[in-house]
């Protein structure tokens, strides 16, 4: 569905993910597979189009946070391997084999129930067993007086009939942080992890065909651990210091566009509360983008946006639906000229810093209003709005 409104857009750069893709790539080398995460639909930015490209370019797996994301992709021609990483009821494991999607086993309840379910129906689910080092929220323990407890849970999950455990992985806690602590508290993990393969190699008596632990932190920074495959996630669409690292690209742009210009006298309250008063004579924009297309109120006063002639600042409180910015010293930015909220010219990691948060959270909360238009060398190919009508 295509917007009938030029108010508030994200623009998606197909050639910036493309870039991306084929940068990690060299980075990771030729022997290590490539995991596209695109759980919380691929962090905004359309886990269909995004999953389309890395299709087209030859990633080995995606990545989903549950059956209906993944299901989406399959009704939309997604034929690639698909890993749910968090849980899915026993009642869908059916399902998961009909639609050859790869489930990941946390515990050995879950283990048990799905081999009975595969097993009823007659089929094979292909598993990914998670093991916790040091994340401690989902898989299997394994730390300290855990350990041959784990590691024999993981041998009688991947022993149990109707499943095939193709893979184990595990989640890094800090590999995203770059003091001494958190490099110690990472190789922990990794050095935990490995033992624990070991164990259970040793115990089946065969190899996983995958290993995976590195997300991407240590996709970009800790080379010995990219293993057998890798799962980079924000990495992918070119945000944050490690997307800065690798010469990376940000894939979204978020776009909006001065819809009235006005001048008040010194002395004006602006917004909600009164919160900023003019001291001088102020020319205003008001910009159709607020916090419900994923404008976070806490920046009011703070933010600045990027005009064609620079940054002009947010005034008073940040509405539903609109902000306002000053233009008093941008008298060639006028109503109708389009407006950078974050992007190549405006990073999104001063958003983030401004606001006390990451910009995986800046990006997963694009409204759903907000239109997805995608662009790749230099057109638009397709546009999205994710309205019911």
């Amino acid at each position: 569905m295509e917007s009938t409104l030029r108010r508030a857009w994200a623009e998606i750069d197909l050639d910036a993910l493309t870039y991306n893709y084929e940068k990690i790539r060299k980075h990771i080398g030729p022997g290590v597979k490539f995991v596209g995460v695109v759980k919380a639909d691929a962090y905004g930015h359309g886990s269909v189009q995004v999953s389309e490209k890395l299709q087209e370019l030859g990633a080995d797996y995606l990545a989903v946070s549950s059956i209906d994301e993944a299901m989406e992709l399959r009704v939309n021609g997604i034929s690639m391997p698909i890993l749910i990483l968090s849980h899915t009821p026993k009642e869908q494991v059916e399902r998961l084999i009909r639609y050859g999607i790869t489930q990941t086993v946390t515990c050995e309840a879950k283990a048990e129930e799905y081999s009975a379910e595969a097993v009823a129906c007659g089929g094979v689910l292909k598993i990914h067993i998670k093991v916790d080092t040091g994340m401690s929220r989902l898989g299997y323990l394994c730390e300290g007086d855990h350990f041959e407890g784990g590691v024999e849970g993981i041998v009688h999950a991947c022993s149990l009939p109707g499943l095939e455990a193709e893979g184990i992985f595990t989640h890094f806690a800090m590999a995203d942080e770059h003091d001494v602590a958190s490099e110690q508290y990472t190789q922990g993990q990794f050095e935990l992890f490995t033992q624990v393969i070991d164990g259970v190699e040793e115990k089946l008596g065969r190899e996983f065909s995958l290993r995976h632990c590195a997300n991407t932190g240590a996709t970009a920074a800790y080379p010995h651990t990219h293993m057998d495959m890798v799962r980079p996630g924000l990495l992918l669409y070119g945000c944050g210091e490690h997307a800065r690292m690798l010469g990376l690209k940000p894939v979204m742009s978020m776009k909006t566009t001065v819809s009235t210009v006005k001048t008040y006298a010194a002395g004006t309250h602006v917004s909600y509360g009164g919160v900023f008063t003019t001291d001088h004579r102020t020319r205003m924009g008001v910009v159709p983008y607020g916090y419900a297309d994923g404008f976070m109120r806490c920046l009011s006063n703070r933010y600045s946006l990027m005009t064609k002639e620079g940054l002009a600042p947010v005034r008073g409180r940040i509405c539903m639906d609109m902000a306002m910015i000053d233009l008093t010293d941008m008298p060639g930015v006028d109503v109708g000229d389009e407006i950078e909220v974050f992007g190549a010219r405006n990073p999104i990691e001063v958003m983030a810093e401004m606001a006390g948060t990451i910009p995986y959270e800046l990006i997963c909360m694009v409204s759903k209003r907000v239109p997805r238009v995608y662009i790749e060398h230099g057109e638009v190919v397709s546009r999205e709005l994710l309205l019911r009508m």
